[in-house]
């Protein structure tokens, strides 16, 4: 039989929820890249983690913004059926730069329904951590859960 590679399973998990270790991580990593730390030692005792910590989970942590620029996003909506919010889902979307590549709107049941979108977040454009959060503080959506990141 082929030696066919394990695929590997990703989680999008909100920030409270990441042990502190691992958020520090995040943080030396972005010491480096704004050139506030030259070397990972410095950044690694600027926040307070051991450089071995570092390099155990620098290649599996990283902010959900700046991993999904380029990719293809797809979550799924509950929302109230109102007029002018799926309007407003869109607009936001659009404010951030996102491409709608697929859109599903169920039909409403006691005043609630489903959308399923896929959203190309392009390369150099919009955050979509924040579109994601704007979205979910929009008043009549009930939940927002991301399926899939392509």
């Amino acid at each position: 039989m082929e030696n066919v590679p394990k695929r590997q399973k990703y989680y999008v998990v909100r920030e409270k929820a990441v042990p502190e270790v691992l958020a520090l991580v995040v943080e030396a990593k972005k010491l480096l890249e704004s050139g506030k730390a030259e070397t990972v030692q410095e950044a690694t005792d600027m926040v307070g983690i051991s450089r071995s910590s570092f390099y155990k989970y620098k290649d599996d942590i990283f902010p959900f913004h700046a991993e999904t620029k380029g990719k293809t996003i797809t979550f799924i909506i509950q929302m109230d059926d109102k007029p002018g919010l799926l309007s407003d889902v869109l607009a936001t979307i659009a404010r951030f730069h996102g491409n709608i590549l697929t859109i599903h709107h169920s039909i409403p049941i006691n005043g609630v329904a489903m959308l399923t979108l896929s959203v190309d977040i392009l390369p150099g454009a919009g955050d979509a951590q924040a579109m994601v959060e704007d979205i979910e503080q929009q008043q009549g959506i009930h939940y927002l859960k991301i399926l899939g990141r392509e």
